[in-house]
């Protein structure tokens, strides 16, 4: 990816956007660190600290997830959920995340509860994003069966073992980030780093063993034109 840098600057930050976009974009398509990202830019003659680069990620991953879910199809209305148990500053937690029949990440919940009232939770924040699914499908968590049953009636659930191993591939980058964080610091931190990274791997992470070679050309090369326009739109 080039950095052009025609684009009106940010007030208050003395880089272009494009520089910052680029950064946000190395961080999480690649899965790097703050400090892998810093040495690019140096390349570029971008001299920032680590600590700059964690600022612009934080600030700026929200922005461009957000533009990736406004633009989005509408998802399939097959639903897999499930939940995966990570650890925070040495306590459990559940990733909770749903995907559509087409593999692609509908919402992501970081709670520190695998029940009933933690699968209504997401389940219904699903719906109100999302209106109600067709078929919902999950693991045999008990948890899901009144909430399913309550805010779907029509739905099909089906909790079969087996059905839900498109979601157990979902979790891998997760599981890879995760060993590179050497855990995740903060509830807040692994909801906000999840929430984006999930929706920006969404656009630059096509199933390429399905395309052809040009499909999969063409398909960069929009994620790239989408990544642009979302770059114009950055406000401080």
């Amino acid at each position: 990816m080039n950095i052009p840098t025609n684009m009106p600057r940010l007030k208050g930050f003395r880089y272009p956007r494009e520089i910052i976009a680029w950064a946000v974009w190395a961080y999480h398509r690649f899965a790097l660190s703050t400090a892998d990202v810093e040495d690019p830019l140096a390349a570029r003659n971008v001299i920032v600290s680590r600590e700059a680069v964690r600022l612009w990620i934080n600030r700026f991953g929200r922005h461009f997830a957000d533009c990736i879910r406004r633009d989005r199809p509408r998802p399939n209305d097959k639903w897999h959920m499930d939940e995966v148990v990570i650890s925070i500053r040495g306590r459990k937690h559940w990733l909770w995340r749903a995907i559509d029949a087409n593999g692609d990440v509908l919402d992501v919940l970081v709670q520190t509860r695998r029940n009933a009232k933690a699968a209504k939770r997401f389940f219904q924040r699903l719906i109100t994003l999302f209106g109600e699914p067709r078929v919902v499908i999950t693991d045999k968590l008990r948890g899901y069966i009144k909430p399913v049953s309550k805010l779907t009636p029509e739905a099909d659930h089906r909790a079969r073992k087996g059905l839900n191993n498109a979601i157990e591939v979902s979790h891998r980058p997760t599981r890879k980030r995760e060993k590179m964080f050497g855990r995740l610091k903060s509830h807040r931190q692994a909801q906000r780093f999840l929430s984006a990274h999930d929706q920006i791997n969404l656009i630059f992470r096509p199933r390429r063993y399905q395309l052809t070679a040009n499909s999969y050309r063409h398909a960069r090369s929009d994620a790239f034109s989408l990544w642009d326009e979302y770059t114009a739109e950055m406000k401080t």
